[in-house]
């Protein structure tokens, strides 16, 4: 699972591993697959990712229910963030499954004592929608936090679609990264170009 989107919600939505042309595979395939995704993602620690693989295994059922609407979560986030990097309206029926979703990820959160100050903290460690919580608050956070300055970007590379933040200087990023897709891309090109070369020379 690489993390090249630069928020949690990007990188959630591509735990579709593409998204142009053919989709998937689905990195998302248990639960268990989902904890590891979240702990990456610095949304649970350790002790967090133990307790929800303990009950994952005690309920399965619920587990397989909490992972398919993570993925209705997901496939609406990425809708959302679709729209912002093509500087369109974010869908009606996507919005409304995040706006639904952070409803109830805000009880889940109270302040609790942090030093000398108060600070927020989750309440919901061993629910198995956990993690669905959490990516709906963060990608609330996300979208509400939209400024000029920010550019969601989608990979032009073959067959991918993912979705990226662009810190380049010049703002013209176009792949989710340059080890991967921008390869790809490079050698798609040089080889077209040399069969272009090889071609027999069809004038007289």
């Amino acid at each position: 699972m690489r993390m090249v989107g630069g928020h949690a919600c990007l990188d959630f939505v591509n735990t579709a591993d593409a998204r142009r042309d053919v989709w998937g595979p689905d990195l998302l395939q248990t639960y268990a697959d989902l904890v590891v995704w979240a702990g990456r993602a610095d949304l649970i620690d350790v002790d967090e990712a133990r307790a929800l693989l303990a009950e994952a295994s005690a309920r399965p059922l619920l587990a397989e229910a909490a992972l398919e609407k993570a993925k209705i979560l997901r496939e609406a986030v990425y809708a959302a963030l679709q729209a912002e990097a093509a500087g369109a309206r974010v869908p009606d029926d996507a919005l409304q499954i995040v706006r639904d979703a952070v409803a109830l990820a805000l009880p889940k959160r109270s302040l609790f004592p942090s030093g000398d100050r108060l600070a927020w903290q989750w309440t919901d460690a061993a629910s198995l929608n956990t993690i669905g919580h959490r990516v709906a608050f963060e990608t609330a956070e996300f979208l509400v936090s939209r400024n000029d300055r920010r550019r969601v970007r989608e990979c032009t590379g073959p067959n991918c679609g993912w979705l990226f933040i662009d810190t380049s200087r010049g703002g013209r990023r176009r792949w989710c990264s340059d080890e991967s897709c921008g390869t790809r891309s490079r050698v798609r090109r040089f080889r077209a170009k040399a069969a272009g070369n090889m071609a027999p020379n069809s004038k007289n």
